[in-house]
């Protein structure tokens, strides 16, 4: 499967502080604002997602459809297609995006350790 971009999705109690530390560790921010309360920071090919208010708990993120610099690949796995392969697995998934759907959607399980992870498909 082509998963896409991958990032840590950290929640974070302080937006600045955070940004601050991820900066004095080389990252630099690539998108969000303070405003929305999110930040995606980036150094070389790590992505860092800074999330403040928005979710409990860190998340393995996949984003289908795009590259490490948030751009639109040609080739990829619609999430669609990966949820379809995840369940002929038996993997059991906490959100479904389902068949019948096109377009942004995204899908979220729990590895066996019941971390979180999300395919998020934003086109």
């Amino acid at each position: 499967m082509k998963l896409g971009a991958f990032s840590i999705s950290l929640s974070v109690k302080d937006l600045k502080v955070s940004q601050n530390f991820y900066e004095n560790l080389g990252f630099a921010a690539l998108a969000g604002s303070h405003e929305s309360n999110y930040l995606i920071m980036k150094n070389e090919d790590s992505l860092i997602g800074l999330f403040q208010g928005m979710f409990e708990g860190n998340i393995l993120t996949f984003n289908p459809g795009w590259d490490t610099n948030g751009k639109n690949i040609d080739e990829f796995d619609d999430v669609r297609e990966i949820e379809k392969t995840l369940n002929q697995h038996g993997i059991e998934l906490d959100k479904q995006v389902g068949e019948t759907t096109s377009g942004p959607g995204s899908i979220m399980l729990k590895d066996p350790d019941g971390n979180v992870i999300l395919f998020d498909q934003h086109r």
